[in-house]
């Protein structure tokens, strides 16, 4: 039975999720999480793509990502091609690094674009990693708790942040109470 064809809607954001093989670590340390932001910001020079919001698990890793030149099943493919390759490397293995093709949903409304970003940013609170967010360092949290932060170019909060009202230190505020559940 063939795949189910990929679609690809420009300007719209996706929800994507990668897994390990068999569940196994697709970071084992520091180095290949940096080594992860590495690819992003290379491939970021060849094919421009937004992430609102990210963050890297054990053994899997979320993105909310958008890519307006090109499929976005290309700059999956290529993240996670040399990702894979480096891993790899690294550890001396063959074969599969990635469980299977990754997850894809697609956001069309403000609700979607919040409520993939809350649960991307609480992944690793609900995982009990991390008793708040902002704790957690492989996650684009940290650029909504502290937005005058210089970010990669790729990494853009303020596709969320926007949605409260307010000036910019407003906005990533009531995000970051949206999130942690407090009324502001």
């Amino acid at each position: 039975m063939p795949r189910k064809k990929r679609i690809w809607i420009p300007h719209h954001f996706y929800h994507v999720v990668c897994r390990g093989n068999r569940r196994d670590p697709l970071f084992r340390c520091r180095n290949d999480y940096l080594a992860f932001f590495h690819i992003l910001s290379q491939l970021h020079e060849k094919i421009p793509f937004e992430i609102a919001s990210y963050c890297l698990m054990t053994n899997h890793f979320h993105l909310q990502i958008r890519s307006t030149e090109e499929p976005l099943s290309k700059v999956m493919s290529f993240i996670n091609k040399r990702y894979a390759n480096y891993y790899n490397t690294r550890y001396k293995l063959t074969g599969h690094v990635f469980e299977k093709r990754y997850y894809d949903k697609i956001i069309t409304d403000r609700e979607g674009m919040l409520e993939v970003s809350r649960y991307i940013h609480l992944n690793p609170v609900e995982a009990k990693m991390v008793k708040k967010p902002e704790d957690y360092p492989w996650s684009s949290y940290y650029f909504y708790k502290n937005p005058s932060t210089q970010k990669p170019q790729y990494v853009v909060p303020h596709k969320i942040s926007t949605y409260f009202v307010g000036d910019e230190k407003e906005q990533y505020h009531r995000y970051c109470g949206f999130v942690e559940n407090v009324d502001l």
